[in-house]
């Protein structure tokens, strides 16, 4: 047999078994991560929701063309949502007040419609940490809600605990644009700000969320606002859904001196699948933002501020997802690229839940100490 016809034979086996192999290594991969998506709880921080999909005939018990709906998370394994009473920044005035809290009221409303009347057999609403876990025994989906722009309080602080009432276990103070309690981001573009930080109000906002047990959200809110708030706050604090910005730099995006805050505060960063809050030089060159880019961040903000300070999170319905994980039913792609980056399940645990629903109990029983001194 002629020498190169031997040499190509020998190749051709060598691939072949290389294959193979490879083959075995991905089933073995997906395998592993697959024992370890079902194994934990699964929840995401950031969802928002659109009114007209929460009626008797339209809601998310049905696969609605949304990011996330029940269908889409029992497909993904995506165990938690936390969707957002989001309240867009208007005037500073009595009219604007007004119209922001009824928007709020109308998102809680349809929140409970969904878990009490439309899918309450499938998806139930959590207030602790102890009912995620307990709804999630029983193979439902878990609902939480978080309140994104503080500016639907008014100037009526009463509204808080109002709002915790109807089941609100996270708020931001500010969105795009300064609110009556905390100048923005978005203060960065023209260097204006309203009020150097947090206002008046909004300092004892913080104080009444520590009270009550509601985690403090630092996403949106200016730099200066964020110290503030760390300094003030007896609890930790969480980013609801913002990056790093060594790797992105967007003001959204948060820098290496506020991953320290946060490290020290005990808080956590739930790492956003937001295109351009992940890679900027892709998004410049219409290049698509995947899972990888996704876990580059996760990766850089577990090497900088540990395992037990980062999460994730979405912003699905609300400008978030990615090639890979577009929607709630992609979910388990995240957990497969984490097992591919070699996270042992410990540690893909805390990123999807733990580190979460560690600060939500520490942010309980700081209120149940400070409400047992007054």
């Amino acid at each position: 047999m002629n020498f190169y016809i031997k040499v190509f034979i020998l190749l051709l086996i060598f691939f072949i078994i290389y294959l193979f192999k490879l083959n075995y290594d991905n089933n073995k991969l997906f395998e592993k991560a697959n024992k370890i998506h079902n194994n934990i709880i699964t929840l995401d921080t950031h969802c928002d929701i659109n009114l007209k999909n929460f009626t008797d005939s339209i809601n998310y018990s049905q696969n609605l063309n949304t990011q996330c709906n029940i269908p889409k998370m029992e497909a993904g394994g995506l165990d938690v949502a936390w969707f957002i009473v989001f309240t867009g920044q208007g005037e500073l005035n009595e009219k604007g007040y007004k119209k922001a809290y009824d928007n709020a009221i109308l998102k809680f409303n349809a929140i409970h419609n969904l878990v009490d009347n439309y899918a309450s057999e499938k998806i139930e609403l959590a207030l602790t940490s102890d009912d995620v876990r307990e709804i999630h025994k029983k193979g439902k989906r878990v609902a939480m809600i978080g309140v994104e722009n503080g500016y639907p309080i008014g100037l009526d602080i009463k509204n808080v605990e109002k709002f915790y009432n109807m089941g609100a276990r996270y708020m931001s103070l500010a969105h795009n644009g300064h609110s009556q309690l905390s100048d923005s981001n978005t203060g960065e573009y023209d260097g204006i700000f309203l009020h150097n930080g947090l206002s008046k109000l909004g300092i004892e906002v913080i104080r009444e969320m520590n009270r009550l047990g509601i985690m403090i959200d630092i996403s949106h809110p200016s730099k200066e606002a964020i110290r503030q708030m760390i300094r003030l706050s007896k609890a930790p604090v969480i980013a609801s859904h913002s990056s790093a910005r060594s790797l992105c730099d967007h003001s959204r995006n948060l820098d290496d001196e506020q991953l320290a805050w946060i490290k020290n505060n005990g808080g956590v960063v739930q790492t956003v699948a937001f295109k351009s809050y992940l890679n900027s030089e892709k998004i410049n060159n219409n290049i698509s933002v995947n899972v990888s880019d996704f876990v580059n961040h996760i990766d850089y903000l577990v090497n900088t501020i540990g395992i037990n300070h980062v999460g994730i999170s979405s912003d699905f319905d609300g400008g978030g997802g990615i090639e890979g994980w577009n929607d709630a039913s992609e979910t388990f792609n995240i957990t497969l690229e984490l097992v591919r980056r070699n996270y042992s399940e410990v540690e893909i645990e805390k990123l999807w839940s733990g580190n979460l629903l560690r600060v939500l109990d520490e942010v309980s029983e700081t209120a149940i100490k400070l409400q047992a001194e007054l």
